[in-house]
């Protein structure tokens, strides 16, 4: 018997609902931030943020890595490395 296999729903990183995990988890969903120098504001609460590059979602006690200019927040030092070298090099073209 053959069976049609679907394949699972890609949320966009627009996308403000949270996956079944989440739900399952008792997470609030996706926060709203400002960015500051050596820290961050909470414009909406929760319990994440997403990487600006990747999509993935980032606990805010594990968020380490962003960009006050650009207000975006970054998963690792590589990726926020990367972007920024990436935005600097378009500037001076």
């Amino acid at each position: 018997m053959l069976r049609r296999v679907l394949a699972p729903k890609v949320a966009s990183r627009n996308d403000n609902s949270m996956n079944r995990f989440e739900k399952l988890l008792g997470l609030k969903g996706e926060a709203r931030l400002r960015f500051l120098d050596g820290e961050f504001q909470v414009l909406s609460p929760g319990d994440f943020v997403r990487c600006a590059v990747t999509g993935e979602p980032i606990m805010l006690p594990d968020l380490r890595y962003w960009s006050v200019e650009l207000q975006e927040a970054y998963a690792t030092a590589e990726i926020s490395f990367e972007r920024n070298r990436a935005v600097k090099a378009r500037r001076h073209r």
